[in-house]
């Protein structure tokens, strides 16, 4: 292999590793800088649905993905006493619905994508960029830990509050779009009756409080939403979040009082809002996006697996096939992905007030509507949203193959 392409990834979720695995295949040389300390272990569900599915499956995972995903017999949604208002099955719409058929969560994943990188991939744990300069041969990035290092090209792999994004692209407020909610995730192993369905239940007000089974028997994974203008929070202060989330829940029914409780000893609460990002381009120079740091489509679409896969395949298939030709390759990869990506970002019937109806009507109706999605028009009008994750003709790359090695520059 001569003039090995050397990647730098930053972010070890779901696209980074994926992208790692497709570019090691092609016989680039890949670093992967993440700010934790090591893999985040357990977190909510994703779903493998559509084409991100299938590039599971062409990375040879798709077993050990069906051995770690979780056993859910779909969506609930429940009053204040727990009755079933309406119900969508994991096998509606071909196992494409709300709830998929292939439902695993989002540490057992990327524990899945890791080990699948190892081990020909350099893991730079509990570090982050803190300055990227470009030329017209590569990029010098400064760590905050590590020494500084060259490299041909830098992808941001991290998120929706890319760093990467930030230092190459300007100020998160020009991109990410808020969608006025805002979400706290965490684990609970106080007992919860849930019959294997993942239940979510509504509150006027734009309460929505949603509890599922984990993958462990005994934890449950649950959810806090509420809808507001955006507000001022500090990212690092886990109990004033804590305190806000119990404030806006005060006096709400169901299993709310037990989630709230049990949210303060969850050693992983994650709380953040909801929102959208938007790029007119995801490169510049040598610095290029990938799954949410350039095209988050928010977790109300469901589809933020899919195009972290989907993303990762095309954007190393065509840096492959365009031999580190990084003027070439990422234009076709924004070529490629820009119509799955547009596709995707379109918020479900509803949108957020969809999610989180604001009045007893408006939640009534909703559970209305959902009923009636075996039925003509809900029927077709989901089936068209759900249709979305497949909705992209994945290329061949011969490069991709096993037994192709090369990654020259040019």
């Amino acid at each position: 292999m001569e003039n090995s392409v050397n990647v730098l990834i930053s972010g070890a979720g779901i696209g980074g590793p994926a992208l790692a695995y497709w570019l090691r295949r092609a016989g680039f040389s890949v670093t992967v800088v993440e700010r934790a300390p090591g893999l985040r272990p357990g977190g909510q569900a994703v779903d493998l649905r559509g084409a991100g599915r299938d590039v599971i499956a062409r990375m040879g995972l798709m077993d050990r993905a069906r051995a770690v995903s979780l056993d859910q017999r779909g969506l609930a949604f429940v009053n204040a006493s727990g009755r079933i208002t309406a119900r969508m099955p994991a096998d509606s719409f071909g196992g494409e619905g709300i709830v998929s058929e292939i439902e695993i969560l989002r540490g057992d994943l990327a524990q899945l994508l890791h080990d699948a990188t190892l081990p020909d991939v350099e893991y730079l744990f509990d570090d982050t960029i803190t300055r990227l300069d470009q030329d017209a041969d590569g990029v010098d990035v400064t760590f905050e830990k590590a020494a500084p290092r060259r490299f041909d090209l830098v992808v941001g792999a991290d998120g929706s509050h890319s760093v990467v994004r930030a230092l190459a692209f300007g100020p998160e407020q020009q991109h990410v779009r808020p969608l006025d909610l805002y979400t706290a995730w965490f684990t609970v192993t106080e007992p919860v009756q849930l019959d294997g369905w993942f239940q979510l239940h509504n509150t006027p007000g734009g309460l929505v409080a949603s509890a599922r089974p984990g993958r462990i028997p005994g934890e449950i994974k649950a959810g806090l939403s509420f809808r507001s203008k955006p507000i001022s929070y500090d990212r690092g202060d886990t109990t004033a979040q804590q305190d806000l989330i119990e404030r806006r829940f005060a006096g709400a029914g169901w299993e709310v009082p037990r989630l709230v409780r049990a949210m303060r000893d969850a050693d992983d609460f994650f709380f953040d809002s909801m929102s959208q990002v938007r790029l007119d381009r995801w490169s510049r120079g040598r610095v290029v996006l990938l799954g949410d740091a350039g095209y988050c489509p928010s977790p109300l679409t469901g589809l933020g697996t899919s195009l972290a896969l989907v993303g990762a395949y095309v954007l190393a298939g065509e840096l492959a096939e365009a031999r580190g030709d990084h003027r070439t390759a990422l234009g076709n990869y924004d070529r490629v992905m820009r119509p799955y990506v547009e596709q995707a970002q379109e918020l479900p019937p509803g949108g957020a007030g969809g999610y989180a109806p604001s009045s007893a009507l408006a939640i009534r109706l909703r559970d209305l509507s959902m009923r009636a999605m075996n039925h003509w028009p809900m029927h077709n009008i989901m089936a068209a949203q759900f249709a979305k994750a497949g909705n992209v003709t994945l290329p061949d790359y011969p490069r991709l193959s096993p037994a192709a090695r090369s990654g020259s520059v040019h």
